[in-house]
């Protein structure tokens, strides 16, 4: 009954000063409704850089040609269809061995006449790379063996030529030479920034090498490795088969080099994360600022209510009913803060989602977060008031006017 008669007293002071009590829950509205917008922002980021790397595939090794110096010379000599034939006949921890080979060719299509990234690659470079279709056929084994002059467009690719799924059955030219539209791409977006794929037009590697291209130097090598903690065992097999293939001495340098998307999803993952703390720890300031405010305000209800406390420990009010009653009001505004700034936070964060076109994630643990900094807030700028309360002397408080 006790616990709930100070509840009470702590409850009616703070209604006796409603304009009073919510200027000084502000600053804790505004700094949990900023942690957890800034967190759903930062929990959004993390899982759509995971998702576009899933998408790229994480089980994957790519082996691109690289500069070498030797005696202060320093030379470039490209991977072949030579060195991705040697991988896939020789690796042991492969899934998937797929070469490509590109260059920007004149593509024309009617009255349009534009320049285009042409892709030349083997059928399993799509399911490799998770594309999809919109309307039409990916190019076959069979293309590939016949070395067919049929295109598979990306979405940006087909819009820009003004190419719809009607359209696929249709010939367009490349580099003056006639092709088959067999497809047409759903989009895919941006692969990390350095690769568009909706952008791209899509050949079969063979038909690139002796029909368009004329040479049998390719871009890089894709390789899909049989699980991930496989990764360093296959780059390492790699390695050996290329420089054997290469024919590299001992003491020569790699004139290639390995990009691990594993290690890429790792590091992106890592940084969003840091991003999303450090947003939460900006708005944390708030919390702060706000606490102080708390504590300013429950300093000049002390004061204002000296006489009340004065009164009440003539009356037999130990000092721990007075220490729990004020710090009983600190935390109430805090929690009270708190849960309005979690509301307040929840809605910014979908009106950003909505607006703002990204993904915004709310977890339990930064909720959890919230109410917590909010309670402990209130415990520790109301600690000093609540004390300076209870320690006053009833005789020198029955004095104050």
């Amino acid at each position: 009954m006790l616990i709930l008669e100070i509840i009470r007293v702590a409850f009616g002071a703070l209604l006796a000063n409603k304009g009073r009590a919510f200027l000084t829950m502000l600053g804790i509205i505004i700094g949990v409704g900023a942690v957890i917008a800034m967190m759903a922002i930062g929990a959004g980021a993390q899982k759509a850089v995971q998702d576009r790397i899933a998408s790229m595939g994480v089980n994957q090794l790519r082996v691109f040609a690289d500069r070498t110096t030797i005696r202060g010379v320093t030379r470039y000599r490209s991977l072949t269809t030579d060195d991705a034939q040697a991988l896939r006949n020789e690796m042991t921890l492969a899934t998937a061995v797929v070469p490509d080979m590109g260059g920007q060719y004149q593509v024309k299509y009617g009255n349009k006449n534009n320049s285009v990234r042409i892709t030349g690659t083997t059928p399993e470079y799509f399911s490799l790379r998770n594309y999809q279709l919109a309307a039409g056929r990916f190019f076959t084994n069979g293309d590939m063996s016949a070395s067919q002059r049929v295109a598979v467009l990306g979405s940006v690719a087909a819009e820009n030529l003004d190419i719809g799924p009607e359209d696929v059955g249709s010939t367009l030219r490349i580099g003056g030479m006639i092709f088959d539209v067999i497809g047409i791409m759903e989009s895919k977006g941006s692969q990390g920034g350095w690769d568009n794929p909706d952008e791209n037009i899509f050949i079969p590697i063979t038909t690139a090498q002796y029909r368009l291209m004329g040479n049998n130097r390719i871009n890089g090598v894709t390789v899909q490795v049989v699980a991930q903690e496989w990764m360093l065992a296959a780059q390492g097999e790699m390695e050996r088969i290329l420089r054997r293939e290469r024919q590299l001495r001992p003491e020569q340098q790699n004139d290639f080099r390995f990009f691990n998307q594993q290690e890429l999803a790792t590091t992106f993952a890592e940084s969003t994360k840091i991003f999303g703390l450090l947003l939460a720890s900006i708005a944390a300031v708030s919390l702060i600022v706000g606490g102080i405010g708390i504590m300013n305000i429950m300093l000049v209800s002390v004061t204002e209510r000296t006489r009340e406390i004065g009164i009440r420990k003539a009356l037999g009010a130990r000092r721990s009913i007075i220490l729990l009653q004020f710090l009983l009001e600190s935390i109430t505004l805090c929690v009270l803060g708190g849960a309005i700034g979690m509301a307040l936070g929840y809605w910014v964060a979908k009106v950003m989602a909505s607006s703002g076109g990204w993904e915004v994630i709310v977890t339990p643990q930064s909720l959890l977060l919230a109410v917590g900094f909010s309670v402990g807030v209130g415990l520790f700028f109301g600690i000093y008031p609540a004390s300076r309360a209870a320690k006053l002397d009833p005789i020198e408080a029955l004095r104050y006017e």
